[in-house]
């Protein structure tokens, strides 16, 4: 056996799966989304073995951008947990074969509810299907393993599916970087998303500046007192005009015999990239990497450096 050969084949069935499902998105996915987003409480989402881990991680998807949701273990919504569920819900049942049992139990019990039921099913004319207000139809040609029988593409398309409507229903609502981030605080996104450049900043006596007057010479002992790299320099007001870096001073000693009495400004970058405290530490790090530079000066309203940004401080925080 060719194992590379038998790994390829499977992803390339299941991308052939992917593509079936892709030629029938039209009106049937058009009434399954409207009867879900027209939800009034929560999606309550059931499967049963496989189609039931499907399922389960299409409710923390759901529930993870915005969109209320709770997983039901059908076998146990009949005997009890079924109280779970409240008329303003819409279900919606996993099921590949549409007749699991554990399935064809509960539907009726979710009928007398009088709440909607969206399928996804392989078999649109199953209990399941005919059973549903909308239909989402994931048949496939075959499953992806050797004997055609193991859950394989046609879980694929139905991850898929979930992904699909939990992403529509975060464009319905203009769900964002922000609202992401406030329901993953404890993570690590959660931290890339929420956390501000001031948060991170260097201030006070840390930051390297000085006089835009001063010598080469000085701004190198500024430079290196601080151990940031680089030296943020300002005119008679105190509004940042330039930078010295490293870099600089490198390119510097090779251009220049005598360079350390020169005074800062004739050999600083005028007008260096910057941000402001409320900026997110993720696009600041956008603007280092998109200009190759690895410390920014932090400006108030009134262009005056108060703070410092490197890209160590990032890093440190997980963003980098």
């Amino acid at each position: 056996m060719d194992a590379v050969s038998e790994f390829r084949k499977v992803i390339e069935l299941e991308s052939q799966a992917l593509q079936q499902l892709l030629g029938r998105a039209d009106t049937d996915i058009e009434d399954a989304i409207e009867v879900l987003w027209n939800c009034e409480g929560k999606i309550v989402v059931c499967g049963m073995g496989k189609c039931g881990h499907v399922g389960r991680k299409i409710a923390a998807t759901f529930v993870s951008t915005g969109t209320p949701a709770a997983f039901l273990h059908p076998a146990e919504a009949i005997h009890g947990d079924i109280g779970y569920v409240s008329t303003s819900d819409v279900a919606l049942v996993l099921s590949y074969s549409g007749e699991t049992d554990e399935i064809a139990a509960v539907l009726p019990v979710l009928k007398r509810l009088g709440i909607k039921i969206v399928a996804i099913t392989g078999r649109p004319g199953s209990i399941l299907g005919t059973s549903s207000d909308a239909v989402i139809d994931v048949s496939v040609n075959r499953e992806a393993d050797p004997i055609d029988m193991v859950p394989t593409s046609s879980t694929t398309t139905m991850m898929a599916v979930g992904d699909a409507l939990a992403v529509v229903f975060m464009l319905k609502r203009n769900f964002g970087k922000e609202d992401y981030a406030a329901l993953h605080p404890g993570g690590s996104l959660g931290q890339k998303l929420l956390c501000q450049v001031s948060d991170l900043i260097h201030t006070g006596e840390d930051i390297p500046v000085a006089p835009e007057t001063v010598s080469v010479r000085e701004a190198i002992v500024e430079m290196t007192s601080k151990r940031l790299g680089a030296t943020f320099l300002t005119n008679g007001a105190g509004e940042l005009t330039g930078i010295l870096t490293d870099g600089d001073l490198r390119r510097l000693l090779q251009e220049h015999s005598q360079p350390l009495d020169l005074e800062a400004r004739e050999i600083m970058t005028h007008g260096p990239k910057h941000v402001r405290g409320d900026v997110l530490a993720v696009d600041a790090l956008r603007i280092m990497e998109d200009n190759l530079i690895t410390i920014l000066p932090v400006i108030d309203a009134g262009n005056r450096p108060v703070g410092a940004l490197h890209i160590h401080d990032l890093i440190r925080a997980g963003i980098a």
